[in-house]
């Protein structure tokens, strides 16, 4: 990975960052994050506070994608993740994150914004490295990871109120701690309708 392939990337809250011959490294300052909190309480357990602060490395698509990276991140404080994100505005996004979740454990999980905010926990990874996939079909979206980069399972499918064009990118987050080096690797980002938006892979 290189700075040519992304030569059409802006940044949303610049980040430090260096490219490899095979990643890009994006750090993540300390309290940094995509999050809501809704207003929500707990009587214990730790709950995220609102921000908008996380850099996003981002590129401006329109109408049907198939976007992936491979990520990965040393886990060390709650909320720690890599992400991929599709943004239209502060009140209008999603992400799907390899993240050190509440739970002490790593796990895929996926937040979308429309208005509201919500959070899933999808299934736990033993694993310090993951596939993440983002697919847009009309205003229709689907989040999917992998273990191997070739079989992908669903995380969810879910709707937002997108405008044609939208932002798609990178996120590196620690919405809790001090931050550090999010890891993303094998990037692709192709414009294509698929078939079937739960599976991701068939193309029209």
């Amino acid at each position: 990975m290189n700075n040519e392939m992304f030569s059409q990337f802006k940044w949303l809250n610049e980040g430090k960052h260096t490219f490899t011959d095979d990643k890009m490294i994006i750090i993540a300052p300390p309290k940094s994050d995509f999050a809501y909190d809704n207003e929500m309480t707990s009587e214990s357990g730790e709950l995220p506070q609102s921000l908008n602060n996380a850099p996003y490395f981002y590129t401006e698509v329109e109408g049907d994608f198939v976007m992936s990276a491979k990520v990965s991140l040393t886990f060390k404080d709650t909320y720690d993740a890599s992400a991929l994100m599709v943004h239209q505005n502060e009140e209008c996004w999603a992400k799907a994150c390899f993240e050190k979740t509440d739970f002490n454990k790593h796990a895929v999980v996926s937040v979308v914004r429309n208005k509201m905010t919500d959070d899933a926990n999808d299934n736990n990874i033993d694993k310090d490295t993951v596939w993440l996939q983002v697919v847009r079909v009309g205003q229709s979206f689907s989040f999917h990871y992998s273990l191997d980069g070739e079989i992908y399972e669903m995380m969810r499918v879910f709707n937002l109120p997108v405008t044609e064009t939208i932002k798609v990118g990178l996120v590196a987050q620690a919405p809790t701690g001090n931050g550090g080096e999010r890891y993303f690797s094998d990037f692709k980002l192709e414009k294509k309708t698929v078939k079937n938006i739960r599976i991701g892979n068939e193309v029209l």
